[in-house]
């Protein structure tokens, strides 16, 4: 059986909707091919690929606000691309500073139809605007005050893995435990 059918019956194991499994399975066969020349996921099998990458931010996609979405540091495209592919009512932005996996994203989002993301060659604070309702990361070591001008007041930031120090104009909310792991959710405050 190869990868792609194997990301396949890992992905149809989540009971996913039907629609969501041959794109994000063809996310996942690109993934594994740019992995053997940019390190994108220790995650080696198919089945660790969907449990790391796609699980969590798939199960948190019906909780996600609509509107916008920046992805800090998107590197491998989750949470930021499997949130897209599972929200495409949700415009999204991925930021990524580095040349390889910037390239990496621009593929994958012609590789899964979704040429409407936008794929930005940058860093957080390089970041042209405007600010968005909802700004995700995952386990990047960034102070929520570097992401406030990200953020729209009432807006909220998705920490999928890590712990981002929470300092003003930010108060914590409570977490969303998912399948493999907690979603810290961090409001900004002020109103919208």
């Amino acid at each position: 059986m190869g990868e792609s059918s194997s990301h396949r019956d890992a992905l149809e194991a989540l009971a996913l909707d039907p629609s969501l499994v041959e794109p994000l399975a063809r996310y996942l066969d690109l993934l594994t091919r740019y992995s053997s020349r940019v390190n994108l996921t220790g995650a080696r099998s198919p089945a660790e690929r969907v449990r790391v990458l796609v699980e969590d931010p798939a199960a948190y996609a019906p909780k996600l606000s609509p509107g916008r979405l920046v992805d800090v540091g998107s590197g491998n495209g989750s949470p930021g691309l499997v949130l897209a592919l599972c929200r495409p009512d949700v415009r999204t932005t991925l930021l990524e500073p580095r040349q390889k996996r910037w390239a990496f994203l621009r593929e994958a989002t012609r590789e899964v139809g979704r040429g409407d993301v936008e794929v930005l060659r940058a860093r957080h604070d390089a970041y042209p605007g405007p600010p968005v309702e909802t700004v995700s990361l995952r386990a990047l070591a960034l102070p929520l005050s570097a992401l406030a001008p990200l953020v729209l007041p009432g807006g909220e930031v998705l920490a999928f893995g890590g712990h981002p120090a929470v300092s003003a104009p930010f108060r914590a909310e409570a977490p969303v435990p998912l399948r493999g792991l907690v979603v810290r959710r961090y409001r900004r405050e002020g109103s919208t």
